[in-house]
């Protein structure tokens, strides 16, 4: 605590006066009872003499302030206690608090960012720390350092919806570091970085913290944290999120708002579509893809097709980022699938398409995950002259055939590829450590990258885990330990899991046993050809006439898995 006149600033020595003037600041031009300020000066017990000694105090308060030409009138004796008059003139607190007050009805972000950076400059070091007060500084003191961190937290949620990453980051590190348990912190932290390309840093940021957490309160982090680690190991795109309305009051900063099950609605403005972290290979795809989308008079349809976890729809969001300047009027993400796989209904796919465009000009627009034809084409004629890229595990051959465009098949990455998303997804001088182990590793993980990404996951979150030992691990059962628990979207087995059990019984079964067969030789033999189209219409088989049918090593290695686990509870289930 200070006093300052003119150029003239006193910092106030730790006294009894001093205790009774940060109590009575603490409140102001609030009448603060006797009884408060008694235990505020003298912490335990006071003394019997207390009372006429506090009524000393406020005089020699008195005498200071006339010093520093301060109305003497300032400290008011009120039946019960004494108020302090003060203004935003006269006391940094009430000015912090007006001007937090004023920026939640600022006219965008950008003034409410200027008001909050303005009342945090404030803030001179540990508020109080003059004081001997015992119980204001364990009762004051935390409460006055919430409201700062609550304006903190706000400032830090506007700089990154402006997308200004790099320059938060400073005082995320701070706050992170000094605020361990404040897990929006480092929430921020962690989005900040990843926003940044710093993946493997923003991962050791959560690790960090989850460790501590674990170890000092016994608790995981909370489902911000945990979901926003599962973005991270997903590689699903973060761009900033609209900044929530600004309050009246500073409050608790909330974190970005849950979207309806379609995610990324058309009616919002466009927003720049960010790469996907570590994306590696596909080179020829999107080259054709790109030039495909943006053509003047050709065809503007794409359809990504294939495997489940091949990794059609972060070829797609690549593919977006990298042509999203040929589309002025925005690019814009719908998912047609929930997270339990279950398809969005054609009428609420349509409601979120039909959102105002948000700018003038041609749009791109994605749809992730569509379940088949029936679920595209009622879409189709929202689409205007928007160019479309969908994905789906099907082939969509009834879309291409009435709006024409192309159709990409995924096959697995190859081994050079796999090599480079891994090094990409942990970092290049981790696996240029082991080349002959990663290179096992992306064997294991039959080259898909939904498993490659579960596995550098794994090595992400266990930094003493050589690469071949994470291969041998993984090796010995592949489905069940390609998983990571927080998620069923980065579980081999829940992620073909559904895919399988969306099929009729005929060709689950069919499936299964191309699985055992495969074991032998040719998968296909003793399957009709119109089962073998189905499969490979459902995105579980490869290629056909002229050629052979093909079976990915990981979804043959899957269905013995699931045969032979079905098995085994069923031996075991009670007769």
């Amino acid at each position: 605590m200070s006093i300052a006149h003119g150029p003239e600033t006193v910092v106030l020595k730790p006294s009894k006066p001093t205790s009774l003037l940060a109590a009575l600041l603490l409140h102001p031009n609030s009448v603060v009872s006797t009884a408060y300020l008694l235990r505020a000066v003298w912490d335990q017990e006071p003394p019997a003499t207390a009372r006429a000694a506090l009524q000393t105090c406020v005089l020699r308060l008195r005498r200071l302030f006339a010093k520093y030409g301060i109305s003497a009138t300032t400290i008011e004796a009120v039946p019960g206690g004494y108020r302090m008059h003060c203004d935003t003139e006269t006391l940094d607190l009430v000015q912090f608090r007006a001007l937090a007050a004023r920026a939640g009805s600022a006219d965008g972000p950008g003034e409410e960012l200027y008001r909050l950076r303005e009342a945090l400059t404030l803030w001179q070091g540990q508020p109080l720390a003059n004081v001997a007060s015992g119980m204001l500084q364990s009762d004051a003191v935390p409460a006055l350092e919430q409201e700062r961190l609550r304006v903190l937290e706000r400032v830090c949620d506007l700089e990154l919806a402006a997308g200004n990453c790099h320059q938060v980051l400073v005082d995320l590190y701070e706050s992170a570091r000094r605020q361990p348990v404040r897990e929006r912190f480092t929430e921020q932290l962690v989005e900040a970085l990843y926003r940044t390309g710093r993946q493997a840093e923003a991962l050791a940021e959560y690790r960090t913290v989850r460790d501590r957490l674990r170890d000092e309160l016994g608790i995981d982090p909370g489902p911000g944290l945990r979901r926003l680690e599962l973005a991270i190991l997903r590689a699903e795109e973060l761009a900033p999120a609209p900044p929530e309305p600004a309050r009246a009051a500073v409050g608790a900063a909330a974190g970005p708002a849950a979207l309806p099950a379609g995610a990324s609605v058309p009616s919002r403005p466009p927003r720049a579509v960010p790469p996907v972290p570590a994306f590696a290979g596909r080179d020829a795809d999107r080259r054709a893809m790109a030039a495909r989308l943006t053509a003047a008079d050709g065809p503007r349809l794409v359809v990504v097709s294939g495997a489940p976890g091949i990794g059609k729809s972060a070829l797609a969001r690549q593919t977006a980022h990298e042509v999203q300047e040929a589309f002025p009027g925005g690019v814009f993400t719908l998912r047609l699938a929930r997270p339990d796989g279950t398809p969005v209904a054609v009428e609420e796919a349509a409601r979120l398409m039909s959102g105002p465009a948000a700018a003038p000009g041609r749009r791109l627009i994605v749809l992730d995950g569509a379940a088949g034809a029936w679920q595209v084409l009622p879409l189709l004629p929202a689409a205007e002259d928007a160019a479309v890229l969908v994905t789906s595990r099907r082939q969509l051959a009834a879309v291409v055939a009435t709006h024409g465009g192309a159709v990409h098949r995924l096959d697995v990455l190859r081994p050079a590829e796999a090599y480079a998303l891994l090094a990409g997804l942990v970092g290049a001088e981790r696996i240029a450590a082991e080349p002959a182990a990663t290179r096992e590793l992306a064997a294991v993980c039959g080259h898909f990258p939904l498993a490659l990404r579960i596995a550098a996951g794994r090595l992400l979150t266990r930094p003493g885990l050589s690469v071949a030992d994470c291969a041998a691990w993984l090796a010995e059962d592949p489905p069940a330990r390609l998983a990571l628990a927080e998620d069923a979207g980065l579980s081999v087995p829940e992620v073909l899991g559904q895919a399988l059990d969306a099929l009729p019984p005929t060709l689950r079964e069919a499936f299964l046993r191309l699985g055992e067969r495969a074991e032998a030789g040719d998968p296909a033999a003793g399957e009709s050809e119109s089962v073998l189209e189905q499969l490979v219409e459902a995105g579980l088989l490869e290629d056909g006439p002229p050629g052979p049918y093909r079976l990915h090593d990981l979804l043959r290695i899957y269905a013995r898995w699931r045969v032979h686990t079905h098995e085994t509870a069923a031996a075991a289930a009670p007769r």
